[in-house]
């Protein structure tokens, strides 16, 4: 289970206030990349907190009511599907990262980031592979991107419900690649991950 030992880490280092960030949404074939920039009291306990993909969808809405109630500070950053098609998935997600860090209410002077990349970071960052599932800070912000992105899907179902966006996310199903083939695109969807429809024809 994740703890705080990165966090401390980077107090010890001088460093007062250290972020948690990480991104929902990089496979799927459609919709913004979601990143959250997560800042938690060290005395405050959140059970339950993992890996957002460790935890059902009810169990990751609770918690995310919980880590927006208690959370000394937290912020969403997006990058568009034609940001995603104009920098690449990498970058775009850089770019998500780093605008969830420039939403904080109070600038944090470290990152603990998911994964191992730290791309034109404005602020001093560690990237901890798996840190979704060490980190506290990293874990929450995991929650709040894939809550924020999930229920960002909900939305697109009532915009294009033929897709079925509300029960895949977005991701590259049987169902999701049918209704490509039957309706086409939609403007939500990532046109530079669809280039394996060309190659079907």
């Amino acid at each position: 289970m994740p703890d705080y030992s990165f966090e401390l880490a980077a107090r010890e280092a001088g460093y007062q206030i250290v972020c948690g960030i990480d991104e929902a949404g990089r496979g799927p074939l459609s919709g913004p990349v979601v990143a959250a920039a997560c800042v938690l009291d060290p005395t405050v306990e959140i059970p339950g907190l993992n890996d957002s993909k460790k935890l059902s969808p009810a169990k990751r809405e609770l918690l995310f009511e919980r880590i927006t109630e208690s959370a000394l500070d937290y912020a969403i950053g997006m990058a568009s599907p034609e940001e995603i098609d104009r920098l690449n998935i990498l970058n775009a997600t850089m770019l998500a990262m780093r605008r969830a860090i420039a939403g904080l209410k109070t600038p944090a002077d470290f990152a603990l980031v998911d994964g191992n990349c730290t791309r034109d970071f404005p602020i001093p960052a560690r990237a901890i592979v798996k840190g979704d599932a060490l980190s506290c800070s990293i874990s929450a912000a995991s929650i709040l991107a894939k809550v924020t992105r999930d229920r960002l899907c909900l939305e697109d179902e009532k915009n294009y419900p033929q897709y079925g966006f509300a029960k895949h996310k977005g991701y590259g199903t049987a169902e999701h690649i049918a209704a490509l083939k039957q309706y086409g695109p939609c403007p939500i969807h990532r046109k530079t991950f669809l280039k394996f429809l060309s190659s079907e024809e």
